[in-house]
C-alpha cells in the first residue's frame, strides 16, 4: 500500500505500557522478559499508518529498523520480523518453498499446499492466528488466519482454502523494515520425516530430538545399527530401567504420596544414562500414565488421582521381586549417596506450568457465538473470543458511524451482555467493554501445561497458591500454604525444602474443605522466605500467589 506521508513518534511511556498489555493479552505465551525485549522502554518506537490495497487502514508499530506488530480493525498481529525472534509464538503450518511467491503476491494458502507432518498438524480452531513456514525451516514466512479448524481441514481431505494470508516475507510491510531474509532455524525433529520419508519413520524415532536432518546423527546411528531392537523397544527398555532405578534408589516411603510428574521429571530423569533422553511418545505406551498403569497391574506400585487431573504414587511395594532383582547400572552412586543429593536435584527440575485462561460458551452466550460456527460448550482463548466479537460486530454492521470506538447494542448483544437494569439505559458500548463483559459472562476454564506433558484443561479459574498466617495458642504464628499441587509442586518436597531453609518445623496436613489436598504449615511468619522460593527459585508468576503482602514488617522482632 502507499504510505500516508506521516510518521507519528510514540515516545510516551504510557502508550508502551498499554501496547505491552495488549500484546500480552493477544499472545499469552510470551514471558514478561520477551515482552520487554519486544517493546523495550529505551529504544524509540514509531507508529505509522498505511493503507492496504483493499483500502484498510493498518497501524504499524516500528522499533528502530523493523515493523514488529501491525494492527487491523483493533486486532494485533506479529510481523515476520517478530516471528523470526519468537518462531513458536503461533501454531505453524508448513508449505513448499515455491508457494511463498504466490502468498507474497496476495494469494491465500490453499490446503493442497499444506504439508502434513508425521506428527500431525497443530490443532487449531477456525479464526486462530497461525504462522506459515517453508519445509525444512522453522522460521515463519507468513501470518494468516485459519478459515477452518484442523478437524475440518482433515475432513475436507486437505482441499480448498486453509488460511487467509495477512502478511508475508517480501510484501510491502516487510519492505518497511531492513528487508532481511528469514533465519535458518532447525526444524523440530518431526519435520525431518517429510524429507526422509523414503527412509521410513522407524529410523527416525531413534534420533535424539534436536539433531537436525543433516549428518550430525551419524555417530549415534552406528551404535544403533548394532542394537537389533526397534527404537520403540529401546525406549520401553529405557523407561523400565529408569523406573526401577528410581524406585530402588531415589524414592523413600516418606516421599509418598509423590506426584507422578515429579517422579518422572525429577527421579526418573536423574536415573537416565548420559546421552539418552526419556521420551514417552517414542515408547509403546505413548503416555506416562499408561506406563504407570502397567506397573500397577504388576502390583509394583499404586497410583491414585488425589486432586482432579493430578495423579500421585500412593504406595510402592519395595519387596516386589522386580525391584529386588534390579541391578543399579554402573556409573551411578549407591542409594545412600543418592539420598543426600536428592533435595538438590529436585529443586532444579521444577518448571512452572504454562497457564492460559480459556472461556466456555454458555447457553446464554450462544447467539453471539453461533455465527462464527461455535457450539454450546466450545472452548476458546481470549483472542479467539475477541475475533468472534469483531466478526459479529462487523457482519451485523454495528460499528457506530459517528464514533468508531463505540458499538451499537442490538437485541442479541443486549440479551447476552447487559443486566436487566441496564437494558433500557445502554445503547452503545466501547470495544474494550464489549470484550470484558463478554469474557466475564463466559464460563471460566484454564489450560495447564507442565513441561513435556499434554495440556490439561480444567474448569473454573485457577486457584492461586494461597499463603496465610494463623495465630496459634500462646501467641505463636504459623504460615499456611495451600494449592501447591495445582502447580505441580509436591507439598512434601516444599515442606522439606522450607524446613531446611528457615530451620523451623514444617508439617503437612489435610487441607480443610478441599478433598484430597494437603496444606503445608510452618512455624513463624515465613512469607519472605516463601516469596523468594516461589518467585525466584521456582519462577512462578506473582499473579498466581496470593498473600505475599502479609509479610512481617522488618525491624520488629516477634
Amino acid at each position: 500500500g502507499s504510505p500516508d506521508n506521516f510518521v507519528t513518534h510514540l515516545g510516551f511511556y504510557h502508550c508502551r505500557r498499554k501496547l505491552r498489555s495488549e500484546v500480552a493479552a493477544a499472545f499469552p505465551t510470551l514471558s514478561t522478559e520477551q515482552l520487554a525485549e519486544l517493546i523495550p522502554n529505551k529504544e524509540e518506537l514509531n507508529v505509522i499508518k498505511i493503507h492496504s490495497h483493499k483500502g484498510e487502514a493498518i497501524t504499524v508499530y516500528m522499533n528502530h529498523r523493523n515493523p514488529i506488530l501491525f494492527e487491523v480493525e483493533k486486532v494485533l498481529y506479529p510481523t515476520v520480523y517478530t516471528l523470526w525472534v519468537y518462531p513458536d509464538l503461533l501454531p505453524a503450518f508448513a508449505t513448499w518453498p515455491p508457494v511463498l511467491q504466490k502468498l507474497a503476491g496476495g494469494a491465500d494458502l490453499m490446503l493442497p499446499g499444506v504439508v502434513v507432518p508425521p506428527s500431525g498438524l497443530p490443532r487449531v480452531q477456525r479464526g486462530t492466528l497461525c504462522a506459515v513456514t517453508l519445509l525444512g525451516n522453522r522460521a515463519p514466512v507468513a501470518v494468516g488466519v485459519a478459515t477452518m479448524s484442523t478437524e475440518e481441514m482433515l475432513a475436507a481431505g486437505m482441499k480448498g482454502k486453509g488460511f487467509a494470508v495477512l502478511h508475508t516475507h517480501l510484501d510491502h510491510l516487510w519492505e518497511y523494515g531492513d528487508k532481511s531474509s528469514p533465519p535458518t532455524l532447525a526444524p523440530l525433529v518431526t519435520d525431518c520425516a517429510a524429507e526422509e520419508s523414503a527412509g521410513g519413520e522407524e529410523e527416525l524415532q531413534g534420533k535424539e530430538p534436536g539433531s537436525s536432518c543433516s549428518e550430525d546423527g551419524s555417530k549415534e546411528e552406528q551404535q544403533e545399527a548394532e542394537d537389533s531392537r526397534t527404537p520403540q523397544e529401546q525406549m520401553d527398555a529405557l523407561f523400565n530401567q529408569c523406573f526401577f532405578h528410581a524406585l530402588k534408589c531415589k524414592v523413600k516411603k516418606s516421599d509418598l504420596p509423590l506426584l507422578t510428574s515429579t517422579f518422572l521429571g525429577s527421579h526418573m530423569v536423574s536415573c537416565c544414562p548420559a546421552g539418552k533422553q526419556l521420551d514417552i511418545k517414542k515408547s509403546s505406551y505413548k503416555k506416562f500414565s499408561k506406563f504407570l498403569q502397567s506397573m500397577q497391574q504388576q502390583r509394583i506400585l499404586q497410583v491414585k488421582e488425589l486432586s482432579r487431573g493430578v495423579e500421585s504414587i500412593v504406595d510402592v511395594d519395595w519387596k516386589h521381586p522386580d525391584i529386588k532383582a534390579f541391578a543399579v547400572p554402573e556409573g551411578f552412586s549407591s542409594a545412600s549417596a543418592a539420598q543426600d543429593s536428592k533435595s538438590e536435584d529436585r529443586e532444579q527440575v521444577y518448571h512452572a506450568p504454562e497457564i492460559i485462561p480459556l472461556y466456555g460458551v454458555s447457553t446464554k452466550m450462544m447467539p453471539l457465538f453461533q455465527e462464527s460456527g461455535h457450539k454450546k460448550g466450545s472452548i476458546l482463548s481470549s483472542s479467539e473470543v475477541r475475533n468472534v466479537i469483531i466478526n459479529y460486530v462487523k457482519s451485523n454492521e454495528l460499528v457506530d458511524e459517528t464514533n468508531k470506538n463505540f458499538v451499537k447494542v442490538n437485541a442479541i448483544l443486549c440479551d447476552c451482555l447487559l443486566d436487566k437494569s441496564e437494558q433500557d439505559e445502554i445503547s452503545h458500548l466501547k470495544w474494550d467493554e464489549l470484550l470484558s463483559r463478554c469474557l466475564e459472562r463466559l464460563q471460566p476454564l484454564h489450560q495447564v501445561t507442565f513441561s513435556g506433558q499434554e495440556p490439561v484443561v480444567r474448569k473454573g479459574n485457577i486457584e492461586p497458591i494461597d499463603i496465610s498466617i494463623a495465630q496459634r495458642s500462646s501467641n505463636k504464628k504459623v504460615t499456611i500454604i495451600k494449592n501447591l499441587e495445582l502447580y505441580g509442586l509436591d507439598p512434601q518436597c516444599v515442606a522439606n525444602t522450607l524446613q531446611q531453609k528457615v530451620q523451623a518445623s514444617a508439617t503437612i496436613s489435610p487441607a480443610p474443605g478441599a478433598k484430597d489436598r494437603v496444606q503445608v504449615q510452618i512455624q513463624g511468619n515465613q512469607i519472605h522466605h516463601l516469596a523468594k522460593m516461589l518467585l525466584e527459585e521456582y519462577q512462578l508468576p506473582r499473579k498466581y500467589i496470593q498473600g505475599l503482602e502479609k509479610a512481617p514488617k522488618l525491624g520488629r522482632k516477634k
